[in-house]
């Protein structure tokens, strides 16, 4: 964490504008495009929970009590430094973080339609993303141009490829790297300074993968039960599921939720106008505060097949009422669907119920033996 404060002081030093955002509707393209540096400020270690529940209440989902914690304390390098905050309106908690963080911090809150199935969703949506384009231009003192937003478009598309062509290494049986190891490279595109440079890692690692696999090296046995992890956003910190499955000797393959796969999934069309483009890639984004939210049941099904999934571990936290709302949405599709074995874990950032969820999880992984 030093290394980053002197690395983003060094930065703002030179001029650089940097902006950090909470969330993968914040659209990207738009932060490259004015020559900013973006980064991801969800929080996901426990150690700042305690600052965040001076304010906070204690039942809040623990991501938000921690975002909020490493903020007001200045905790959070990438906060620190951050010349504005992107925000947006998916759950209740967030909305009155945000309201809270404006107090000291340039906050701005994209407000999300309710469903993303609407053209006049869309066309709201569509707007919001202009209305976001004329203030980072404003608060950054640039001009984002159309050549700008198209170069910008290119450059992630790219790193979402490199990330499907990564993911589809875990295709295999045995697989090649853990799902602890993919989940860090999948953080770790959230801290990255140099564009360039982390998408020739990114082909380095596909390659040392494929030479893996024509080898027949694996990080797991083959035959181990392959899980597919869903639900709320587990990053580094808060991967004592993923941690406990793998424990338990099955191979995580697939990590579907907003801090794994879900960011890559979809690309932005590059054959239209840039903004109408952009505003659709995002609106896509099947997260549980769109109401229905069928996609999100698409791409489960289909990912259940592509990856020969044995069963599906839905992580929810405490006090996230959206995700747990539709768990049982998810349980009820996946049984008409095949019945694909489904555990729901409700947990938080706490290190308390590992022993409760490792027993959970070996009866799971004993059921489907």
């Amino acid at each position: 964490m030093a290394d980053a404060f002197a690395m983003l002081k060094n930065i703002k030093e030179t001029g650089k504008k940097v902006v950090g955002f909470y969330c993968v509707y914040a659209p990207q393209e738009l932060v490259l495009a004015a020559d900013a540096l973006g980064f991801a400020l969800c929080a996901t270690k426990e150690e700042a929970i305690p600052d965040g529940e001076k304010t906070l209440p204690r039942n809040f989902c623990p991501l938000i009590k921690s975002s909020y914690g490493f903020a007001v304390t200045d905790k959070c390098p990438y906060f620190l430094y951050s010349d504005i905050i992107i925000g947006e309106t998916t759950c209740d908690g967030k909305k009155k973080m945000f309201e809270l963080m404006k107090e000291f911090k340039p906050v701005h809150v994209m407000k999300l339609p309710q469903t993303y199935l609407d053209d006049n969703d869309k066309a709201y949506w569509l707007n919001e993303v202009k209305i976001l384009k004329d203030l980072l231009e404003k608060e950054l003192g640039t001009t984002i141009t159309e050549e700008k937003l198209r170069e910008a478009i290119k450059v992630l598309n790219e790193e979402r490829r490199l990330m499907q062509e990564l993911s589809e290494c875990m295709k295999n049986d045995p697989v090649p790297m853990t799902g602890q190891d993919f989940l860090k490279l999948m953080w770790g595109r959230n801290f990255v300074t140099d564009r360039t440079e982390f998408a020739q890692q990114i082909k380095e690692i596909i390659k040392d993968m494929q030479e893996s696999i024509a080898k027949g090296e694996a990080a797991m046995p083959q035959g181990a039960k392959r899980i597919l992890v869903t639900g709320v956003p587990t990053g580094i910190g808060s991967e004592k599921v993923i941690k406990i499955i793998e424990d338990c000797g099955a191979a995580v393959v697939y990590i579907e939720n907003c801090s794994g796969m879900k960011q890559f999934v979809t690309l932005v069309d590059e054959t239209k106008p840039p903004l109408e483009a952009i505003a659709d890639k995002y609106l896509s984004t099947p997260c549980s505060c769109m109401s229905p939210n069928p996609i999100r049941l698409e791409n489960l099904a289909k990912l259940i097949k592509d990856y020969r999934i044995d069963g599906v571990v839905d992580i929810t936290w405490q006090g996230c009422h959206t995700y747990n709302v539709e768990s049982r949405v998810v349980k009820e599709f996946l049984k008409k669907n095949g019945d694909t074995p489904f555990l729901q874990i409700e947990t938080d950032y706490s290190q308390g119920d590992v022993e409760q969820i490792k027993t959970r999880v070996q009866a799971f992984l004993e059921m489907m033996a």
